[in-house]
């Protein structure tokens, strides 16, 4: 990277997975700091630390796994069946899945939901005529958050990261 920073080739970083830990790290030595951070965020994983750090960078946080991973090997159904995301849809006659992405829009995040059938694309980008109210934001607030790629596997007590809390802000 040196070498393309001193030909003036990058003008932009972007990072996945890191927390805000790792990101003070990288801006300790980098000289051009991150524009984008891809993590994983949904109603069941806010991130609420990380967004703030991120916003106080100038960093995007981009979303990968917005309702959950359904069908994937280490995804889960924890956000698509929870309760309160089903009646925050109901309420507005939409779908937890429309739901999922207009919280992610409204935390200023930017999400890009993978679908290869035509009818739940159009669906995903029907979420700018609504929003959410306070009384959805009091129900969300309370969703029991869940990790699904907790990362266990780079847990040694050798590496760097000895714990879930040293890798993860929280």
């Amino acid at each position: 990277m040196e070498v393309c920073q001193r030909l003036g080739l990058t003008k932009f970083i972007g990072v996945s997975n890191f927390s805000s830990k790792k990101i003070e790290a990288l801006l300790a030595f980098s000289t051009i700091p991150p524009s984008v951070n891809q993590v994983e965020m949904n109603p069941a994983w806010q991130q609420r630390q990380l967004r703030e750090f991120c916003k106080s960078k100038s960093i995007i946080v981009n979303v990968f796994s917005p309702f959950g991973a359904v069908g994937s090997c280490w995804g889960t159904n924890q956000v698509m069946n929870n309760e309160a995301l089903k009646q925050i849809a109901d309420a507005h006659g939409e779908t937890v899945a429309q739901v999922c992405l207009r919280w992610i829009i409204e935390q200023g995040a930017i999400v890009i939901a993978k679908s290869f059938n035509k009818e739940r694309l159009k669906e995903n980008l029907d979420i700018f005529d609504w929003a959410l109210t306070d009384h959805d934001y009091d129900k969300s607030n309370q969703i029991p958050e869940y990790r699904m790629m907790p990362r266990d596997e780079y847990i040694t007590p050798h590496g760097p990261f000895k714990t879930l809390e040293e890798l993860w802000d929280e």
